[in-house]
């Protein structure tokens, strides 16, 4: 079977790698030329682990290619996978635009039977603005589809997220269009649930809300443990055996981010409201989460007094680990809060520095470190923002000898307060003793 991919972003190239990798021929429609370039020559714009690799294989094999060319996608194949952009606009609601350019220029060229398939995340109820677009931009009367199939995949581990699913959600309207996507999944070994398109689109929107609003709970336990002494680790541990519940998403820390989190949770506020349903909850969601810089930044200014011309190290900028993505990472609001209260940063990141670089300009009071030790050289503190796994296995002896101070103050929890004091060290966590 033949697959064309519209959009070559994080989705669409996992996509469109994963299913080449099942043995499908693949064509990835991208619209920036240089993008095409560099994924013709196995070079993948992004990091995430594994996905390089993978595609110098398909590249190898011929199951891939790349083009600026929509027609010539279209015209490989009778499944095209819809997988652009679609940012959060001002009053919180996804931007559509490229999704209805899409589904204008196929209807403009389509010549025979087409199954649409939305991957991005869009609103309820966009399969039907699609529909409505191709029969209004339809030159000749050819019959289609459209379905939605909502994307997964946790960056860091996208990979495993598409090829091994916990579930695959596929909403159709013919049986036509389930019999092509029920083929297309075969080789993946997972329950497929088929529902309505409508259903569809709002099971993605659910389960981000849901996770990101366990992560705000617990965050919000942790503020509680940090007023009794009590042990947010422990609170969740005691939680998450529960099967109800569960231990996934309820460690604290300094908040969500990322590319998902915060457009989806903001886009289904949103859509709840245009159809009249108060969703007030996950508006708090979305506030405890940005509480989380300013309690952050008040235990740095409780541990240091005052900032200015104080030199901090700062460990992680991406979003989460295994990815260079710092779209809405808390990282950006805290190293710019601790530029303006006068602080001399030094900044580590394993794979994020480059796209780091460009909101903040190496300069005075601002630097790059080449690995995680050169970072601590002679700070008066330690700021952990990200828990890479190499931060977790660090010689902690030699971080308080490089250390002007021994002072860390971990966002993440990767470590244990007691170990810390017992080493010597001012540690300062999140919702820990």
């Amino acid at each position: 079977m033949r697959i064309t991919v519209v959009g070559g972003g994080y989705v669409g190239l996992t996509t469109g790698i994963c299913f080449s990798h099942l043995g499908y021929e693949v064509k990835v429609v991208e619209k920036v030329p240089q993008k095409v370039s560099m994924l013709n020559e196995g070079v993948v714009p992004i990091y995430e682990p594994g996905l390089e690799d993978m595609l110098k294989d398909s590249l190898r094999l011929k199951r891939i290619s790349f083009t600026t060319d929509l027609v010539e996608g279209l015209e490989f194949s009778e499944v095209i996978f819809i997988c652009v952009g679609t940012p959060q606009q001002e009053d919180g609601s996804a931007d559509l635009s490229q999704v209805e350019e899409v589904a204008r220029l196929t209807a403009e060229h389509m010549e025979s039977y087409k199954l649409l398939v939305e991957k991005s995340t869009v609103p309820v109820n966009t399969h039907k603005l699609i529909k409505k677009t191709l029969q209004r931009y339809m030159k000749r009367h050819v019959e289609f589809d459209v379905a939605s199939n909502p994307e997964f995949l946790r960056e860091g581990s996208a990979v495993k997220d598409f090829l091994e699913p916990d579930r695959i959600v596929v909403g159709i309207e013919s049986e036509r269009a389930k019999n092509l996507l029920q083929k297309l999944y075969e080789p993946i070994k997972a329950p497929i649930l088929f529902t309505d398109p409508a259903t569809a689109e709002l099971i993605k929107h659910a389960s981000n809300s849901f996770l990101a609003m366990k992560i705000s709970f617990i965050n919000m336990i942790s503020d509680l443990c940090e007023k009794t002494g009590a042990d947010v680790k422990l609170v969740a541990d005691g939680m998450g055996y529960d099967k109800r519940i569960g231990r996934a998403f309820l460690d604290a820390g300094i908040g969500w981010g990322g590319s998902c989190f915060p457009k989806d949770v903001r886009a289904f506020i949103k859509m709840a409201e245009d159809y009249g349903v108060d969703f007030s909850l996950l508006r708090e969601v979305d506030k405890i989460n940005a509480r989380r810089i300013e309690n952050f930044l008040e235990k740095v200014k409780n541990a240091l007094w005052s900032l200015k011309n104080k030199k901090l190290a700062v460990w992680g900028l991406s979003f989460k680990p295994n990815t260079d993505d710092i779209r809405e990472a808390p990282s950006i609001k805290i190293v710019s809060a601790l530029l303006r209260e006068g602080a001399k940063l030094q900044l580590y990141d394993p794979k994020a520095m480059g796209n780091f670089r460009r909101i903040f300009p190496e300069g005075e009071d601002l630097i790059y470190a080449q690995g995680m030790y050169e970072a601590i050289k002679g700070c008066d503190a330690l700021l952990i923002l990200t828990e890479w796994e190499e931060f977790k296995k660090a010689d902690l002896e030699r971080v308080k000898h490089l250390l002007k101070l021994p002072v860390v103050i971990d966002g993440r929890n990767i470590y244990e307060p007691a170990h810390m004091r017992e080493l010597g060290f001012e540690y300062y966590c999140m919702g820990r003793r």
